[in-house]
């Protein structure tokens, strides 16, 4: 299909836009490891499986501070930056922008179910694809009104931990945060054993993430990013369309702010000896520097590229944005393969210093087979697919002259 009617050609793209999108596709996989190698709750409470001194300790630690939460906060702000990018597309090349982002966004939903149920539980396609449908209405509002709506829908879940906090007693929180070493073994055994057994664990849990979760916390979440990166993007910040100026406070301002609140609450939680009842309240220090620090790495990658617009990390990592869907379900499908039992097994078997050693390893893999693929073709084949089946015409494959 012609760029006129089909999906934006290679030449057509910001170059800071997918490098900032591979950078987060990267990052993500410093936390997301976490929960291909080890019982879930170790996101909550760290304290309750494996090694946590030493080494594995600042393994911990580096990751919670410049990576958890801070790379999905960036991957959902550039996912409703791409919603605009998407229907002002779509409308410029006189196509139904919303009947083909609905179509968009249902087959992304598809994909993510099939992601979740039949490889991890961990899936975010889906809570994107559902929040998109919704959010998409929201395109013609002005920045500072979607500024302040993302604010809002931050503020909500944000809210409501805090009250279950100053509500729940100890045992209840107990019960969530501190699990039987029996029930920790349990999930151990499961995904070391082969992808059959591993389907209870997966599927209620992908279904309690779906459901519940989703309607208490990750919708509000996903939501309120998403608002948020429609205005960094009208905003001209997602796209390189400020000064440099202003994308050194931003690095200086948000870096510091985020820094300072994620470590506060290391701090906090720390003076508390992880105690259940102050582990919701310090889950928040980190909830709202995620944003401040995404900001900053906002910044980061636009004078990077500002300043290396050609060079060999940038062009890495704009391949890897390109390719960011086809590498997110990589990701999944390397690091189960080394953890899961229809694999290596090593679930529960590694440490955090050692998870941090594959994530590494992975990287290595991804980035120049990024490169190499788009030096032949021009999609990725999750994105081709995507394309495919969007604007049911099929997108060519080969790589041509941009």
């Amino acid at each position: 299909m012609s760029s006129e009617n089909g999906p934006t050609p290679p030449s057509e793209r910001i170059v800071a836009l997918d490098a900032l999108r591979g950078f987060a596709l990267l990052g993500i996989l410093v936390i997301n490891i976490r929960l291909f190698s080890m019982p879930e709750i170790v996101l909550s409470n760290p304290t309750v499986y494996s090694d946590f001194t030493g080494s594995n300790y600042w393994a911990w630690f580096v990751g919670h501070v410049f990576a958890e939460q801070k790379f999905i906060t960036l991957f959902t702000i550039l996912f409703g930056g791409g919603v605009l990018l998407f229907t002002e597309n779509a409308k410029k090349k006189e196509s139904s922008a919303l009947t083909l982002f609905f179509k968009r966004s249902g087959w992304l939903i598809i994909f993510g179910l099939a992601h979740a149920y039949l490889l991890w539980y961990g899936d975010i396609l889906v809570a994107y694809g559902v929040t998109a449908l919704l959010v998409v209405y929201l395109r013609d509002h002005s920045a500072q009104s979607l500024c302040g709506l993302g604010v809002i829908l931050l503020a909500i879940p944000s809210l409501m931990e805090i009250l279950i906090g100053l509500s729940a007693q100890t045992s209840e929180l107990a019960s969530s945060f501190e699990p039987a070493q029996s029930a920790l073994q349990a999930e151990i055994e499961t995904y070391q054993s082969g992808w059959f057994a591993q389907m209870d664990h997966r599927l209620s849990t992908s279904i309690t993430r779906q459901t519940e979760s989703f309607i208490a916390y990750t919708f509000w979440r996903v939501a309120g990013a998403m608002v948020l990166g429609m205005a960094l993007f009208k905003w001209g910040i997602l796209t390189n369309k400020r000064s440099s100026q202003f994308y050194r406070r931003l690095l200086v301002g948000g870096g510091s702010i985020g820094l300072g609140l994620t470590l506060a609450g290391v701090a906090f939680i720390e003076m508390n000896d992880w105690g259940v009842s102050a582990i919701i309240f310090w889950q928040q220090f980190n909830y709202w520097g995620s944003f401040f620090l995404a900001g900053g790495y906002i910044a980061l990658i636009m004078l990077f590229c500002r300043r290396w617009p050609s060079g060999l990390v940038t062009r890495g990592l704009a391949a890897v944005g390109r390719t960011a869907f086809s590498n997110y379900i990589l990701q999944t499908v390397i690091a189960t393969t080394i953890f899961y039992g229809h694999g290596l097994g090593l679930f529960g078997q590694v440490t955090r210093a050692e998870a941090l050693g594959v994530v590494v390893c992975i990287w290595l893999v991804q980035l120049p087979l990024s490169v190499l693929w788009l030096r032949y073709f021009r999609f990725g084949p999750m994105e081709w697919l995507w394309r495919l089946l969007t604007y049911e015409t099929i997108p060519p494959v080969r790589r041509q002259s941009d």
